[in-house]
Protein backbone atom coordinates (compact mmCIF):
# COMPACT_ATOMS: atom_id res chain seq x y z
CA UNK A 1 0.00 0.00 0.00
CA UNK A 2 2.92 2.55 0.85
CA UNK A 3 4.40 1.68 -1.99
CA UNK A 4 1.18 2.39 -4.27
CA UNK A 5 1.27 5.73 -2.94
CA UNK A 6 4.88 6.59 -3.50
CA UNK A 7 4.36 6.24 -6.94
CA UNK A 8 1.26 7.74 -7.00
CA UNK A 9 3.26 11.11 -6.22
CA UNK A 10 4.86 10.93 -9.73
CA UNK A 11 2.75 11.50 -12.89
CA UNK A 12 3.63 9.55 -15.93
CA UNK A 13 4.49 11.84 -19.06
CA UNK A 14 2.30 12.47 -21.85
CA UNK A 15 2.15 8.97 -24.11
CA UNK A 16 3.54 10.65 -26.70
CA UNK A 17 6.99 11.69 -24.44
CA UNK A 18 6.62 7.87 -23.20
CA UNK A 19 7.16 6.83 -27.37
CA UNK A 20 9.92 9.29 -27.29
CA UNK A 21 11.66 7.82 -24.77
CA UNK A 22 11.09 4.09 -26.15
CA UNK A 23 11.96 5.22 -29.30
CA UNK A 24 15.24 6.56 -28.05
CA UNK A 25 16.36 3.38 -25.84
CA UNK A 26 15.89 1.35 -28.90
CA UNK A 27 17.60 3.43 -31.13
CA UNK A 28 20.72 3.68 -29.16
CA UNK A 29 20.28 0.33 -27.71
CA UNK A 30 22.53 -2.44 -30.06
CA UNK A 31 20.75 -5.43 -28.06
CA UNK A 32 16.76 -6.21 -28.60
CA UNK A 33 15.14 -4.66 -25.49
CA UNK A 34 11.72 -6.33 -23.54
CA UNK A 35 9.06 -4.58 -21.69
CA UNK A 36 9.96 -5.25 -18.88
CA UNK A 37 13.50 -3.76 -19.75
CA UNK A 38 11.87 -0.23 -21.19
CA UNK A 39 9.54 -0.12 -17.79
CA UNK A 40 12.46 -0.02 -15.66
CA UNK A 41 14.44 2.57 -17.30
CA UNK A 42 10.98 4.59 -17.57
CA UNK A 43 9.90 7.31 -14.89
CA UNK A 44 6.82 5.58 -12.83
CA UNK A 45 3.55 5.06 -14.44
CA UNK A 46 4.69 4.67 -18.12
CA UNK A 47 3.41 1.89 -19.75
CA UNK A 48 6.08 0.72 -22.32
CA UNK A 49 3.88 -1.65 -24.33
CA UNK A 50 1.47 0.91 -25.25
CA UNK A 51 3.97 3.47 -25.83
CA UNK A 52 5.71 0.37 -27.71
CA UNK A 53 2.10 -0.13 -30.20
CA UNK A 54 2.18 3.83 -31.03
CA UNK A 55 5.67 3.90 -31.87
CA UNK A 56 5.16 0.84 -34.08
CA UNK A 57 2.45 2.13 -36.03
CA UNK A 58 4.16 5.56 -36.06
CA UNK A 59 7.13 3.69 -38.24
CA UNK A 60 4.99 1.87 -40.81
CA UNK A 61 6.31 2.86 -44.01
CA UNK A 62 9.48 4.41 -42.94
CA UNK A 63 13.00 3.70 -43.78
CA UNK A 64 13.11 2.14 -40.22
CA UNK A 65 10.71 -0.16 -38.03
CA UNK A 66 10.00 -1.25 -34.79
CA UNK A 67 10.18 -5.02 -34.97
CA UNK A 68 9.65 -7.21 -32.24
CA UNK A 69 12.66 -9.80 -31.75
CA UNK A 70 11.37 -13.04 -29.42
CA UNK A 71 10.01 -11.41 -26.49
CA UNK A 72 12.00 -8.29 -27.23
CA UNK A 73 11.75 -5.12 -29.33
CA UNK A 74 13.98 -3.55 -31.42
CA UNK A 75 14.72 -1.01 -34.49
CA UNK A 76 15.54 -2.21 -37.85
CA UNK A 77 16.39 -1.37 -41.38
CA UNK A 78 13.04 -1.87 -43.57
CA UNK A 79 13.38 -5.30 -44.92
CA UNK A 80 12.62 -4.03 -48.78
CA UNK A 81 15.97 -1.61 -48.13
CA UNK A 82 18.05 -4.01 -46.72
CA UNK A 83 20.29 -4.64 -49.77
CA UNK A 84 20.69 -0.38 -49.11
CA UNK A 85 23.02 -1.49 -46.01
CA UNK A 86 25.66 -3.55 -47.96
CA UNK A 87 28.77 -2.59 -47.46
CA UNK A 88 31.91 -3.27 -49.99
CA UNK A 89 34.79 -4.24 -48.33
CA UNK A 90 38.63 -5.77 -49.46
CA UNK A 91 40.13 -8.29 -48.63
CA UNK A 92 43.69 -9.00 -49.47
CA UNK A 93 44.61 -12.37 -50.06
CA UNK A 94 48.05 -14.08 -51.60
CA UNK A 95 48.65 -15.88 -54.05
CA UNK A 96 50.41 -19.12 -54.49
CA UNK A 97 53.74 -19.51 -56.05
CA UNK A 98 52.18 -21.88 -58.39
CA UNK A 99 49.76 -18.63 -59.05
CA UNK A 100 52.59 -16.39 -59.26
CA UNK A 101 54.95 -18.44 -61.50
CA UNK A 102 51.98 -19.27 -63.75
CA UNK A 103 51.34 -15.33 -64.10
CA UNK A 104 54.88 -14.73 -64.30
CA UNK A 105 55.21 -16.70 -67.55
CA UNK A 106 51.87 -15.68 -68.95
CA UNK A 107 53.63 -12.27 -68.76
CA UNK A 108 56.76 -12.93 -70.55
CA UNK A 109 55.50 -15.43 -73.01
CA UNK A 110 52.13 -14.10 -74.28
CA UNK A 111 50.37 -15.69 -76.01
CA UNK A 112 51.10 -19.02 -74.42
CA UNK A 113 49.43 -22.28 -74.02
CA UNK A 114 48.93 -24.35 -70.60
CA UNK A 115 51.46 -26.90 -72.40
CA UNK A 116 54.10 -24.20 -72.87
CA UNK A 117 53.56 -23.18 -69.21
CA UNK A 118 53.63 -26.51 -67.90
CA UNK A 119 57.14 -27.27 -69.97
CA UNK A 120 58.52 -23.57 -69.00
CA UNK A 121 57.56 -24.46 -64.95
CA UNK A 122 58.72 -28.30 -65.52
CA UNK A 123 55.46 -28.77 -62.85
CA UNK A 124 51.90 -29.83 -64.77
CA UNK A 125 49.58 -26.38 -63.76
CA UNK A 126 46.33 -27.33 -62.15
CA UNK A 127 42.95 -26.01 -63.62
CA UNK A 128 42.04 -24.21 -60.37
CA UNK A 129 45.33 -22.01 -61.02
CA UNK A 130 44.53 -20.61 -64.38
CA UNK A 131 41.12 -20.07 -63.09
CA UNK A 132 41.95 -18.05 -60.11
CA UNK A 133 44.47 -15.96 -62.30
CA UNK A 134 41.10 -15.66 -64.89
CA UNK A 135 38.65 -14.60 -61.92
CA UNK A 136 41.30 -11.80 -60.58
CA UNK A 137 41.01 -10.73 -64.20
CA UNK A 138 44.85 -10.74 -64.45
CA UNK A 139 44.75 -12.85 -67.32
CA UNK A 140 42.54 -13.66 -69.96
CA UNK A 141 42.09 -16.11 -73.59
CA UNK A 142 44.11 -15.54 -75.99
CA UNK A 143 43.64 -16.75 -79.75
CA UNK A 144 44.29 -19.85 -80.20
CA UNK A 145 47.34 -21.78 -81.53
CA UNK A 146 47.20 -22.51 -84.94
CA UNK A 147 48.71 -25.95 -84.26
CA UNK A 148 47.02 -29.73 -83.75
CA UNK A 149 44.10 -29.61 -81.54
CA UNK A 150 44.32 -25.91 -81.72
CA UNK A 151 45.19 -24.82 -78.32
CA UNK A 152 43.82 -21.88 -76.30
CA UNK A 153 46.35 -18.91 -75.53
CA UNK A 154 46.64 -16.62 -72.39
CA UNK A 155 47.22 -13.50 -72.01
CA UNK A 156 47.75 -10.68 -69.59
CA UNK A 157 44.94 -8.18 -69.06
CA UNK A 158 45.04 -4.48 -68.96
CA UNK A 159 43.81 -5.13 -65.39
CA UNK A 160 47.33 -6.89 -64.47
CA UNK A 161 49.44 -3.86 -65.75
CA UNK A 162 47.30 -1.13 -64.00
CA UNK A 163 47.65 -3.15 -60.92
CA UNK A 164 51.67 -3.12 -61.42
CA UNK A 165 51.92 0.11 -62.66
CA UNK A 166 52.82 -1.10 -66.19
CA UNK A 167 52.23 0.43 -69.65
CA UNK A 168 52.55 -2.47 -71.35
CA UNK A 169 53.93 -6.04 -71.19
CA UNK A 170 57.79 -4.62 -72.14
CA UNK A 171 58.05 -2.58 -69.44
CA UNK A 172 57.76 -6.05 -66.90
CA UNK A 173 60.91 -6.35 -65.04
CA UNK A 174 64.00 -8.47 -65.94
CA UNK A 175 65.12 -11.76 -64.90
CA UNK A 176 67.71 -10.23 -62.38
CA UNK A 177 64.98 -8.33 -60.53
CA UNK A 178 62.57 -11.69 -60.63
CA UNK A 179 64.98 -13.49 -59.70
CA UNK A 180 65.94 -10.68 -56.36
CA UNK A 181 62.04 -10.84 -55.98
CA UNK A 182 62.73 -14.49 -55.11
CA UNK A 183 60.38 -15.21 -58.31
CA UNK A 184 63.06 -17.81 -59.79
CA UNK A 185 64.46 -19.04 -57.27
CA UNK A 186 63.99 -22.84 -55.40
CA UNK A 187 63.39 -24.38 -58.99
CA UNK A 188 62.99 -27.89 -58.72
CA UNK A 189 66.39 -29.93 -59.18
CA UNK A 190 66.35 -31.73 -63.16
CA UNK A 191 64.50 -34.78 -62.95
CA UNK A 192 62.52 -34.39 -59.92
CA UNK A 193 59.03 -34.15 -60.41
CA UNK A 194 56.78 -32.02 -58.46
CA UNK A 195 53.47 -33.11 -59.60
CA UNK A 196 50.66 -30.74 -59.70
CA UNK A 197 51.22 -27.34 -58.65
CA UNK A 198 47.53 -27.61 -56.30
CA UNK A 199 49.59 -29.02 -53.05
CA UNK A 200 52.04 -26.32 -53.60
CA UNK A 201 50.96 -23.94 -50.92
CA UNK A 202 54.08 -21.88 -50.35
CA UNK A 203 53.96 -18.31 -50.94
CA UNK A 204 56.10 -16.00 -52.95
CA UNK A 205 56.33 -12.18 -53.59
CA UNK A 206 55.96 -11.05 -57.58
CA UNK A 207 56.81 -7.33 -58.86
CA UNK A 208 57.24 -6.08 -55.17
CA UNK A 209 53.29 -6.51 -54.85
CA UNK A 210 52.14 -9.99 -53.66
CA UNK A 211 48.90 -9.42 -52.39
CA UNK A 212 45.43 -9.18 -54.72
CA UNK A 213 42.62 -6.89 -53.20
CA UNK A 214 39.27 -8.32 -54.06
CA UNK A 215 35.91 -6.40 -52.97
CA UNK A 216 33.17 -8.60 -51.52
CA UNK A 217 29.89 -7.79 -49.96
CA UNK A 218 29.12 -8.24 -47.13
Amino acid sequence: MAEDEEESLFEAPPLAEQERMVEAILFATAEPVTVAELNARMPHGCDAKLALEELTKRYEGRGVSVVRVGESWAIRTAPDLGFLMQKETVETRKLSRAAIETLAIVAYHQPVTRAEIEEIRGVSVSRGTIDQLLELEWIKFGRRKMTPGRPVTYMVTQEFLDHFGLENARDLPGLKELRAAGLLENRPPPGEDLGDDEDDDSQTELFEEPEEEEAHER
